[in-house]
């Protein structure tokens, strides 16, 4: 969203940025903040930031955004703001541990004890009741919930007693609500202000949910982590005054790489001085239900990941990475995609037992018609075989586009009881910059 740029394209295709890590989003890269400050918009991100802050460069102050008031890391405890961190298989998570909340570059500890959903809208609710109404506003609040661990007051749980059975999934439900809540009292502020009447309010999940912490993607196959359409699949809505065909279900492609040309153009800025976007300008198919432009997408290629060879890449994709590509009504998986399985509904009780998924551990090709079976339950590789050579040559014409995978190992001086028990900042700008 930050940059209209695939995850091949920034470096970022392998993993997460995880706290010890001293990488970020590429410092050469033009954020959406940037390209909306030429505009004359004011900035402000409030919420997870989880762009990498190993130097104070990478910091959202330094990428764009007027102002900031969230957490680096990618979760947190939702009251005492700490955060462990480790490194898979090399650090163990609960080693470290630190604070995690700032506002602007400085640390912010008053407001330990505060519930990160409320704190959140209650700071985004302060940005727009002290904005400046003769310059244009670009708020981007990004909310920890519904991200694990599972926490909430118990007046948001108490609701869902008796109706939802599994603890997880009701604490989530409770989530939810409270979200939804600090959603509404946001909008109210917005409307209190005066600027609702020219306010384009996005609202969309980042990923799909994770069945172990209270979330659930029946019907569709697979969770958070994966490459099935339980992972990618996002649902979100947009809200606006300004919409020419409110009120309708779009089933149009729409990539989270689409936000930034859209937006920009919406704002009446350009697209100069970007890297090539892998974005389309999507507003008019919010806007009036055209059709979408984006006629493919690119889930990801991830080159790390390469545990086979088949005679499938003979035709110009020699190796088997975990990649994703959807083209048309087609979509092609390649090495392991991730957990296979479906979960049953969330009132039924979690079973994952052999009857919820589809043994394909020998498998590294996939194929299957979205717009017939958007459930992934209709493996067709071998019956059309032109389509699966068709999709290779195009994931490997993304793939020569791509950049290095940038994943560097931990660094123990990122360790927070340097500094003084909290994560920050631990590279000095003299030092080589591994992510321009």
């Amino acid at each position: 969203m930050l940059t209209g740029r695939y995850q091949i394209h920034t470096g970022l295709q392998h993993g997460v940025i995880y706290p010890a890590q001293p990488n970020s989003l590429p410092l050469d890269e033009t954020t959406i903040a940037d390209k909306l400050s030429e505009s004359g918009y004011k900035t402000h991100i409030v919420g997870k930031w989880h762009n990498g802050y190993y130097k104070k460069e990478c910091m959202p102050t330094y990428r764009g955004f007027d102002s900031y008031f969230g957490y680096l890391n990618g979760a947190e405890d939702y009251y005492t703001h700490m955060r462990s961190g480790g490194f898979p298989e090399l650090l163990p998570f609960s080693l470290w541990s630190g604070y995690d909340l700032r506002r602007n570059e400085t640390v912010s500890t008053k407001e330990k004890g505060e519930y990160s959903t409320f704190l959140f809208a209650k700071e985004a609710q302060n940005v727009i009741t002290n904005h400046d109404s003769s310059s244009p506003l670009f708020l981007y609040l990004a909310f920890q919930a519904v991200h694990s661990p599972l926490q909430v007051p118990q007046q948001y749980i108490q609701q869902y007693e008796g109706v939802i059975k599994d603890k997880n999934r009701r604490t989530y439900a409770g989530m939810v609500s409270a979200m939804d809540e600090a959603i509404g009292n946001v909008t109210k502020t917005l409307q209190e202000k005066g600027l609702w009447n020219n306010t384009v309010l996005i609202f969309s999940t980042d990923n799909g949910g994770q069945v172990y912490q209270g979330g659930n993607n029946w019907p569709l196959r697979g969770w958070k982590g994966s490459l099935w359409e339980g992972g990618v699949r996002g649902v979100g809505f947009v809200n606006s005054p300004l919409l020419t065909k409110p009120r309708r279900v779009s089933h149009e492609m729409i990539h989270v790489s689409d936000w930034f040309p859209t937006l920009v153009k919406l704002a009446g800025g350009d697209l100069n001085g970007t890297k090539p976007l892998d974005g389309f300008n999507v507003w008019e198919t919010i806007n009036t239900g055209e059709p979408s432009p984006r006629i493919e997408l690119l889930h990801n290629i991830d080159p790390v990941k390469t545990p086979w060879y088949s005679e499938w890449w003979s035709h110009g994709y020699q190796w088997c990475p975990q990649a994703a590509l959807r083209v048309g009504d087609w979509k092609l998986l390649t090495g392991c995609p991730g957990d296979s399985r479906w979960i049953p509904p969330p009132n039924s009780s979690l079973n994952l037992n052999e009857e919820n998924y589809l043994n394909n551990d020998t498998k590294k090709l996939f194929l299957f018609n979205i717009a017939q079976d958007p459930e992934e339950r209709h493996e067709l590789s071998s019956q059309y075989p032109e389509k699966v050579k068709e999709l290779l040559l195009r994931l490997a014409e993304y793939n020569s586009t791509a950049v290095p995978v940038r994943y560097p190992h931990p660094d123990l001086a990122a360790n927070p009881a340097l500094h003084h028990g909290i994560w920050s900042p631990w590279v000095t700008s003299k030092h080589a910059d591994i992510t321009a």
